[in-house]
């Protein structure tokens, strides 16, 4: 295995994970993600660049704004090392090939999302529209030995079928159960994975959400009713499917047809 590759796109992802944290706060919140520079939210004082190093900036600082001495959020260097860790383990399971770009742009579009989702309960456009084109367009080239057309009816499918389970539960029970941007983003990741990893990772999202919502249910005493973005749960069945999908696939079908 080649080391120093892999440190260079793990140092790559830990750049991209601090890109994240601007789009993060900015997005939700409708301003620009290019200008101003990086500041500190809370006293708004624009950072230098030496405050701005992934990771380390949050360690030296113990936490707290160079600044104004306020607690910095411990989701920024989460998000950065997160995103540095997913990118190593995605060139060291992948190699320099097409699959590795195909990896990279999901791992590129799927953590912003994931953590807009838990704080503010929305899957911008920017992020899911966007993927579904450049899953779309990358099926031609990192189809192999998938045809293109799979990932294209992954794309439908995946719109489809949330479409009828959020259907169904509005017309069962009265209430929306479930946003347009979950639709959209079992979309993209059928756009990049293919319409046979649909069904995986809707029972991957499905059990998680369960055993976590129970445990929520039990730990905070919420009624049935509390909300719980479904995209991060998503989110994580499609990075889980995206490194051992075909392991999953064969143990499942082992233990429904066992030899």
């Amino acid at each position: 295995m080649d080391w120093f590759f892999v440190t260079l796109v793990l140092v790559l992802g830990l750049v991209c994970g601090s890109f994240f944290n601007v789009c993060i706060y900015r997005i939700p919140r409708h301003l620009s993600i290019v200008a101003p520079p990086s500041y500190c939210p809370k006293c708004e004082h624009r950072l230098p660049f030496w405050l701005n190093v992934p990771v380390f900036t949050y360690l030296f600082l113990r936490g707290r704004c160079w600044f104004c001495r306020e607690p910095i959020s411990l989701r920024y260097p989460l998000v950065e090392l997160l995103t540095g860790l997913l990118f190593a383990a995605a060139a060291m399971s992948f190699g320099l090939t097409p699959e590795l770009a195909k990896a990279l742009i999901l791992i590129f579009l799927l953590v912003p999302i994931t953590f807009i989702d838990l704080e503010f309960q929305i899957i911008p456009d920017s992020f899911s529209l966007t993927g579904i084109v450049i899953g779309l367009a990358g099926s031609f080239w990192w189809g192999s030995p998938a045809a293109w057309w799979e990932f294209w009816l992954g794309a439908v499918f995946g719109w489809l079928s949330l479409w009828l389970v959020a259907t169904g539960y509005y017309y069962c029970t009265g209430r929306d159960g479930m946003g347009g941007g979950d639709l959209k983003l079992l979309a993209m990741l059928g756009a990049f994975l293919g319409y046979k990893a649909l069904l995986p990772i809707i029972l991957l999202s499905s059990l998680s959400g369960a055993v976590i919502g129970a445990g929520l249910v039990i730990w905070q005493g919420k009624d049935g009713r509390y909300a719980i973005p479904f995209g991060p749960f998503l989110a994580s069945g499609g990075l889980l499917y995206l490194f051992v999908g075909p392991q999953l696939l064969e143990l499942y079908w082992r233990l429904v047809l066992p030899v």
